[in-house]
């Protein structure tokens, strides 16, 4: 997994701090900023949090880019509905040579490597063989249409391969950018750096807070799992190791 941050919102703790308290304040935005120290500005905001008045937090944004991951992994990422995201496309992209992201547990398993590396040689030869099978037919199509030579080989191309994609397990390494404020951040750490979280997408989280706490670590002092400063959300389904949650993102 490669993680980049490309770009982030400057003066982050002092634009939610002046976002809150323009909310409750009858000067403006120039004054309030003149009675801030950098203390009061993380008291501020910690109270924000811990009051759960999230808007300010949305004034504040942090984007990355995304590589080396696994189609399972980007497909619950984008269940994190208030966020942008741009994808590496199957449908324009051709994929001769396609990535793959295999699980620790395979890896560590001869016998299931093996079965899996096969059905990953087995895709990658399916989907060749299916651009080739569908090209000829398309390029005949988009000719009969009156494309020319050039235009009709380029569209039946893009066509063949539209289809063939779907010969491609999860396990397909893709590439994305993703844009999140900071509430949708605060919510996406609770959740996917949860011990209950699928491992890929844990590991993603977990080392995107710790670049949005190295930038900003008034905003992120709590941010981490639910049972980082409070008792564990899953109730029955507690993975049972609060008390070493708590002490690895308490120390992030």
């Amino acid at each position: 997994m490669k993680l980049e941050l490309l770009n982030y919102t400057p003066n982050g703790e002092m634009t939610i701090a002046q976002a809150g308290k323009l909310c409750y304040s009858a000067v403006g935005v120039g004054e309030i900023k003149e009675d801030l120290s950098q203390e009061e500005i993380s008291k501020y905001i910690e109270m924000l949090i811990r009051l759960g008045h999230y808007s300010p937090l949305e004034h504040v944004s942090f984007t990355f880019a995304i590589e080396g991951v696994s189609r399972s992994l980007s497909h619950q990422l984008v269940r994190h509905r208030i966020a942008s995201y741009s994808q590496q496309s199957q449908r324009y992209v051709k994929l001769d040579n396609f990535q793959y992201i295999i699980p620790p547990a395979i890896e560590a398993n001869p016998k299931a490597k093996e079965i899996f590396l096969k059905a990953m040689e087995a895709d990658q030869e399916a989907y060749g063989n299916l651009v080739d099978s569908l090209y000829e037919k398309n390029y005949e199509d988009f000719l009969a249409k009156g494309y020319s030579q050039k235009k009709a080989q380029s569209q039946a191309e893009k066509a063949s391969i539209e289809d063939a994609r779907y010969v491609f397990p999860n396990a397909c390494e893709t590439k994305i950018v993703v844009t999140m404020n900071v509430r949708s951040l605060l919510h996406f750490f609770q959740v996917r750096t949860c011990n209950r979280a699928q491992w890929e997408i844990r590991n993603l989280a977990t080392e995107m807070l710790k670049i949005c706490k190295s930038i900003y670590p008034a905003i992120f002092s709590k941010a981490g799992p639910g049972c980082t400063y409070g008792p564990c959300p899953e109730g029955p389904m507690t993975c049972g190791e609060m008390e070493k949650v708590r002490e690895k993102f308490r120390s992030i």
